[in-house]
């Protein structure tokens, strides 16, 4: 393995550890702090971090954020959506069933890439199609069967989850099309800023001023998160291949599942147990196994 290979692969890496945990940190902080203020503070958060860096380094690319592209709007209208949907999904359910169903908004995009993009479907493709949705299937119905007494918190929050992974395809089908013509970071910069200033109304600061030093950590890291776990997907396109990147990447849902299984045994009080059936384990690995066939050949072709 070459030093840049290395590279890569450590930087693609840190994304998938950083999304593995993203959904046990939000799990958590939805104990304390409601989904819209979380949203609301991480948006912000980057958002602001990306402005002083153009304001004091490049001011010409300020400029998107007076008059933004059509598409750009509604992709940052999309990936709002998909931020509140995923938080809401691990609010009423829990971090590893939101990290399987999730896998459902890379499908998408990669059906939306044949519809839209007239792409090539292949027969790995195929069969990634099959084994996700037979996958899909099987983890939700497990799932129902293990949520006695909260079918209803269940299906609201995988309906929560569902409807973000749509908006996260139609952010990613918006995204490519514009990042072949304006600068990424200048477009995530809007991206960030349009939904933190949509959530605003809907934040309560007075929860905020109440937070101890250790949630304002968490929230901070949450907010962080944004920012690094982006940055190293994009350093590490530079440097490996993207289907190679995919493959990592995929790994995310695996780290929550690990790190759940680590929590549980510790007996820890500040986060619930993960309720999956050995036959939801298996399902999960049939979405996962699904999901990186297709967007696996897909970022091949692209």
């Amino acid at each position: 393995m070459t030093p840049n290979t290395t590279k890569g692969v450590l930087l693609a890496m840190t994304t998938a550890f950083l999304w593995g945990f993203l959904a046990i940190a939000l799990k958590v902080a939805s104990t304390m702090v409601d989904s819209y203020t979380i949203v609301w503070f991480r948006f912000t958060i980057a958002f602001l971090a990306l402005f002083s860096f153009f304001l004091f380094r490049k001011r010409e690319m300020l400029r998107i954020l007076i008059k933004p592209p059509f598409i750009l709007v509604v992709a940052a209208l999309a990936l709002g959506w998909n931020y509140l949907g995923f938080m809401q999904g691990v609010s009423y359910t829990s971090p590893g069933n939101a990290q399987v169903i999730i896998q459902l908004g890379p499908v998408l995009l990669a059906l939306a890439g044949i519809i839209i993009y007239k792409e090539k479907l292949s027969r790995r493709q195929i069969i990634g199609f099959v084994v996700a949705s037979v996958g899909f299937l099987l983890f939700y119905r497990q799932q129902l069967i293990t949520m006695l007494g909260k079918e209803a918190d269940f299906n609201t929050g995988v309906l929560w989850i569902v409807s973000g992974a749509f908006a996260w395809s139609i952010y990613a089908v918006f995204q490519k099309k514009l990042v072949q013509t304006h600068d990424a970071q200048a477009m995530n910069m809007f991206i960030y800023g349009l939904p933190a200033l949509l959530f605003m109304p809907a934040a309560k600061f007075d929860h905020l001023a109440t937070l101890t030093p250790g949630w304002w950590f968490l929230l901070i890291f949450l907010a962080a998160n944004t920012l690094i776990a982006y940055g190293t997907l994009g350093a590490a396109f530079k440097y490996i291949e993207a289907n190679k990147i995919s493959i990592i990447v995929a790994m995310n849902p695996i780290i929550t599942f690990i790190t759940m299984a680590i929590l549980s045994e510790q007996h820890v009080s500040w986060i619930p147990p993960e309720n999956i059936s050995p036959q939801g384990y298996l399902a999960a690995i049939l979405v996962l196994t699904g999901a990186v066939l297709v967007v696996k050949r897909k970022r091949i072709k692209d």
